[in-house]
């Protein structure tokens, strides 16, 4: 039988049969140090540990470990623990592990808050008071479509931040928008739902999520009003409607209430993902477009964009019939977000630090985007309302290419998107889709200047 396990106050696994003795041993622990499990640099198990958990003489490990020793797989040094040689000096028959794509040093990328800016003070006193006044039978299993406390708070929240029309019997916590869309799109399958649209453009990897659930993914176009309501013929749409991604348009109000309208007469239903509508910069707020027809439209919102995305939170405001749909899909998806980071998050609203936090970042995030619209060149036209956290530049008809300009901006270290990708269709035209809200704020200037020069450099 293998032995895979360990009592030695770290947890290791060795493929190791009792049988192959000594020889064996030294080649469970070599093979673990190539694969990565015994990570380079770190503390093995004593050799009275390691012997004790395999039931082995300690004489057998120590002999061991100074066989690997001598070929460079461990280091050994007097009076410290025994450790993983370091990467550099591991012998060269072993693999090296493969290396992630570095994080670019001016970092541009769309989607993503400045975590340097997380209210991380207001978030540990929020854990601590919900650790102190939530009884012990909260952290059970119970709880299957998210804390009542959290749903409970959103439904104020988002009536009177967003306008959306909610009670928490029809709020669901989900473990993320990824897993928020998987659901809805599982759960409007089962309803026989064979199709669902999204816009063109649109993220890929949601379409994908969706497409797994079973419905079958088509695109309908946007332009400058956003969402082409006239040319949706499926019976369920995502749309983004205060601010389109990527394109950065709203809905315009005529097309806001016809897509309701269709909804509420052709039975669909509509998923409204309101990834960064608190971050509205020109004081014109748009409100959800749930409230038109509560029980055709699924609200979804996050806390990614005015959080940090590693919460894993995101919340459905469901129609009531697709209560019961949506918690069967969230059972089978075997998924849901951890219960403390929900009872923080609710003590964070309630005691009025989230609406703080947000207005900070609102404020700044306004003030980078006009910085970054000053220093762009002519040459470039941004695309979209003073909203979000990315802002899309199309380049000039008569060149650079969107693969030109990015290979200009990764000489550079920027990391930003093209348009490209998000198209469902064919020769539509290139774009910058950038963000300038990840950029630690003592980094700002030099990203918008890299940019600038990155762009000055393939632009007529």
């Amino acid at each position: 039988m293998t032995d895979s396990w360990s009592s030695s106050g770290l947890d290791v696994h060795l493929g190791w049969q009792p049988a192959s003795g000594r020889a064996g041993l030294a080649a469970a622990i070599r093979a673990a140090i190539r694969d990565g499990r015994w990570q380079a640099g770190a503390a093995v198990p004593s050799t009275r540990a390691l012997a004790h958990d395999l039931g082995v003489a300690r004489g057998t490990v120590t002999r061991v470990y100074a066989d690997l020793a001598a070929e460079g797989y461990l280091r050994t040094a007097q009076g410290a623990p025994t450790r993983v040689a370091t990467a550099g000096s591991l012998p060269q028959s072993a693999p090296r592990p493969v290396p992630r794509d570095p994080a670019p040093r001016w970092d541009l990328r769309p989607g993503r808050p400045d975590l340097t800016a997380f209210p991380r003070q207001a978030w540990l006193t929020a854990t601590r008071r919900a650790l102190l006044r939530t009884p012990a039978s909260a952290f059970g299993y119970e709880a299957e479509l998210g804390a009542p406390e959290l749903r409970d708070t959103l439904a104020g929240y988002l009536a009177r931040a967003r306008g959306v029309v909610a009670d928490p019997a029809r709020i669901v916590v989900c473990h993320g928008y990824s897993h928020a869309i998987a659901v809805v799109s599982r759960a409007l399958s089962g309803l026989g739902v064979g199709e669902m649209a999204f816009e063109n453009p649109s993220l890929a990897m949601y379409r994908s999520i969706a497409a797994a659930q079973g419905p079958r993914i088509v695109g309908v176009d946007v332009d400058g009003h956003g969402l082409d309501v006239s040319a949706v013929d499926s019976p369920a749409v995502v749309v983004t409607p205060a601010h389109q991604y990527p394109t950065g348009v709203t809905l315009a109000p005529p097309r806001r209430a016809a897509l309701a309208r269709w909804a509420s007469d052709a039975g669909a239903f509509v998923l409204e993902d309101d990834y960064d509508g608190e971050f509205r910069f020109d004081r014109q707020q748009v409100g959800a477009l749930q409230a038109l027809a509560p029980e055709r439209v699924v609200y979804a919102g996050t806390a990614s964009k005015t959080l940090a995305p590693a919460l894993r939170l995101a919340w459905l405001v469901l129609p009531r019939s697709l209560v019961e749909p949506v918690r069967a899909a969230m059972a089978d998806s075997g998924s849901r977000p951890a219960m403390l980071n929900q009872l923080a998050l609710a003590e964070l609203i309630d005691s009025g630090a989230y609406d703080r936090h947000v207005r900070r970042s609102r404020a700044e995030y306004r003030t980078r985007r006009t910085r970054l619209l000053a220093a762009l060149p002519d040459s470039v036209r941004p695309h979209g309302i003073a909203a979000g956290l990315h802002l899309l530049l199309m380049l000039p008809p008569d060149g650079p290419s969107e693969a030109t300009a990015l290979a200009a901006c990764r000489r550079r270290s920027i990391g930003l998107e093209g348009l490209s990708g998000h198209w469902m269709t064919p020769n539509r035209p290139g774009g910058l889709i950038v963000g300038y809200a990840a950029t630690p704020a003592h980094a700002f200037t030099g990203a918008t200047q890299n940019l600038v020069e990155a762009l000055a450099e393939v632009t007529p």
